[in-house]
């Protein structure tokens, strides 16, 4: 199944929120990252972890103030799980001056267990 990619507003955290969703549910635009913690897990729990933060869509206040969908947590196999998203400049040296700017940001997608945080 293809995921249905979003369309961005006007304003700036809607056009990042997009660029985030639209990244973490396919893995294009960017790197994706997995913590030791992670990559000594099972393939199958690994596999599974992934799917989850792809297709992760319980974002609250709480996890998400500034709503730009670049964080999560859930629970696999008795595992918290922490996912974030940064934002770089395209040289990956810095952050990123305009993260709504995919011509000035590289983003990171970074999968841990949440004790690894």
């Amino acid at each position: 199944m293809t995921p249905q990619l979003a369309t961005p507003g006007n304003d700036e955290a809607a056009r990042i929120r997009v660029l985030n969703d639209n990244f973490r549910s396919t893995g294009a635009g960017g790197k994706v990252f997995m913590t030791r913690g992670i990559a000594a897990l099972p393939y199958e729990d690994q596999f599974e972890i992934l799917r989850q933060v792809r297709a992760f869509d319980v974002f609250t206040e709480a996890n998400d103030p500034h709503h730009e969908h670049d964080f999560g947590a859930f629970m696999h196999s008795g595992h918290k799980v922490f996912w974030k998203i940064d934002y770089y400049d395209p040289s990956m040296t810095f952050g990123s001056e305009d993260p709504a700017d995919t011509q000035k940001t590289s983003r990171v997608l970074t999968i841990m267990l949440a004790e690894e945080y």
